[in-house]
């Protein structure tokens, strides 16, 4: 199992960015997947899950309204879009399958 993130970076307040998963080495359509992200001295966390074909999302109560996953299973990617990003959400983000997989992470840093 192989999953590699994509499309971090540093972002103004109030600003957005695409972060995207590319999966390989399973049967994507058939595994949830997930965003998780930890920030400098605190736990991981997670912020937001879709399931195996794309009709249930859930999202962390610090994101809702801001954040949106998706998938194309086509592609086998899963992508975190991420609007209206403030300070706080300047973390590390994890791409994660429900097997227990993880990927390397991707910074996300949002400051003036």
């Amino acid at each position: 199992v192989q999953l590699v993130e994509s499309g971090g970076g540093l972002v103004q307040p109030g600003g957005s960015l695409r972060l995207s998963c590319a999966a390989s080495g399973f049967t994507f359509s058939s595994y949830a997947m997930s965003w998780y992200r930890q920030a400098p001295g605190k736990e991981r966390e997670s912020v937001a899950r879709i399931s195996s074909l794309g009709g249930s999302t859930n999202y962390a109560d610090s994101v809702k309204g801001r954040f949106t996953i998706s998938r194309d299973n086509a592609k086998n990617r899963v992508y975190l879009q991420m609007n209206s990003l403030k300070p706080e959400d300047t973390a590390v983000y994890y791409c994660f399958q429900q097997m227990g997989f993880w990927g390397q992470g991707t910074q996300v840093t949002v400051s003036s």
